[in-house]
């Protein structure tokens, strides 16, 4: 259009050119000059004026449909507008395409969305913690487990310091080191500010290259180091009980083997000390058994059923009441009603057998122990075994069901305690749905309650 506008313009000066020196040459032929110089400014006059009314009416045209690509274009992509197809030639042209192109753009803008929001719900969604900063570790994004694992509140503004996120110094040593090198780097560590959970870590550059900002993904493991810590300390326990009694079954031994079976006066007494060690090792490995196979959490071979606590209580008295004759010990059981709670009749005898055994290895001489069992109004059947022996101190109430963890390690020694009966106790008891509960007091005795589910 601009071309054809050019054209008309020049055909209209070709024949204005001429028309005007037509009307000009009398008065130059005749010497007036004056009078031709006017007509010629008069001529230039409106020649101009009128090249300038169609320079300014196409510049006004020109502009408003400038006008309205620039508003076009300052409302993408947050808007769906459309251009008209009006004014010039060519800016016609550049609206087409701008239409095409705004319809690319949102398209792309709706994909970016669409994964962005993926890849926050994902996030969001993730059980480890992640956290994501740039080159002057300023918080870029952070998700809710990293957030709960470090007790900040959310959400968490972007742009924040690291510090007013975390005040972790190990995590602000490797984010550094990943930010500046631009290369991953891993770790594990224990973190005061997480409750002093341990997690391991891994840290990559964002974009790749140094001074880019950087992303850490916490996981998790403080179950993991704890199971860990647990194993390397059974092992030492373990250890540390077999090495006792097999010490004095070899000391004694050697003993006989080096003349001691021809000492009349102690040789008996040589054997009966090898028999007990030996027997203290039978307990270890019982006791290492049922451990071994509670760990395992193998599923029950067959449903619960009800069980006699009466029965499950003669059969565990029975089982020590041998030892506790030796003790002069006194093992008394209420007159109560023969209650049934919902279990496995070998676990309930397994928990109760080394609740007496306890309560009599520990005891006071000519002491005694009281059973007594009742149902309470919630449903549940309580069993408690009541003892006068030694007690147990405040401070270590709270650690007596952990695993090999004796009170008086001077006493339970020679009484052959393993510290895994109260353990074993805990695990059978919370396998039936139960609970197991301790009170004591130093030098009076202690009382253990079983609560378990009553059957109908």
């Amino acid at each position: 259009m601009t071309r054809g506008n050019l054209i008309v313009t020049w055909a209209l000066l070709m024949i204005s050119v001429p028309m005007a020196m037509f009307w000009i040459w009398p008065d130059i032929a005749a010497g007036a000059h004056l009078p031709a110089a006017l007509k010629l400014l008069a001529v230039g006059a409106g020649f101009s004026a009128a090249a300038a009314g169609l320079i300014l009416a196409r510049a006004r045209k020109w502009a408003g449909t400038a006008e309205q690509l620039e508003i076009f274009a300052a409302k993408l992509p947050s808007e769906e507008t459309h251009l008209e197809d009006q004014g010039p030639h060519e800016l016609r042209r550049l609206a087409r395409t701008l239409q095409e192109m705004a319809g690319r753009v949102r398209r792309l803008v709706e994909r970016a969305n669409l994964e962005g929001a993926r890849r926050e719900a994902i996030l969001a969604c993730m059980a480890e913690g992640v956290l994501a900063v740039d080159r002057n570790l300023n918080v870029i994004f952070c998700n809710e487990a990293f957030a709960q694992a470090f007790s900040t509140p959310t959400p968490v503004r972007e742009g924040r310091t690291l510090y007013e996120v975390v005040r972790e110094p190990v995590l602000r040593d490797i984010l550094e080191t990943v930010v500046h090198r631009g290369t991953p780097e891993t770790g594990r560590f224990q973190m005061p500010s997480a409750a002093g959970r341990w997690f391991e870590a891994r840290a990559l550059p964002l974009g790749g290259e140094p001074d880019g900002g950087a992303l850490i993904a916490l996981h998790d493991i403080t179950g993991i180091e704890r199971q860990e810590q647990v194993r390397k300390d059974f092992v030492a326990d373990v250890s540390h009980e077999l090495r006792t009694p097999l010490a004095a079954i070899r000391g004694y031994a050697e003993t006989l083997l080096d003349g001691g079976l021809e000492d009349a006066a102690n040789n008996r007494r040589f054997v009966e000390v090898i028999l007990s060690h030996a027997l203290r090792l039978n307990t270890i490995a019982t006791d290492l058994l049922a451990i071994s196979e509670l760990d395992a959490k193998a599923e029950p071979s067959a449903p619960p059923e009800p069980v006699g606590v009466v029965e499950a209580i003669e059969s565990a008295v029975r089982t020590v009441e041998s030892g506790a004759a030796l003790r002069g010990v006194r093992i008394i059981r209420e007159d109560c009603e023969n209650d049934r709670i919902l279990g496995y009749r070998f676990r309930l005898e397994q928990a109760l057998v080394n609740l007496l055994d306890n309560a009599v290895k520990f005891n006071r001489e000519n002491g005694s122990v009281r059973i007594e069992w009742a149902r309470t109004k919630n449903g549940q059947v309580t069993i408690s075994v009541t003892d006068t022996g030694i007690g147990i101190a405040q401070e270590d109430l709270k650690r007596v069901f952990d695993r090999f963890y004796r009170v008086d390690k001077a006493r339970s020694r020679p009484a052959g305690g393993t510290g895994l009966g109260l353990s074993i106790v805990k695990e059978v008891i919370e396998r039936m749905g139960g609970t197991v509960s301790v009170e004591s007091q130093l030098g009076k005795g202690s009382r253990f309650t079983i609560h378990l589910q009553a059957a109908e």
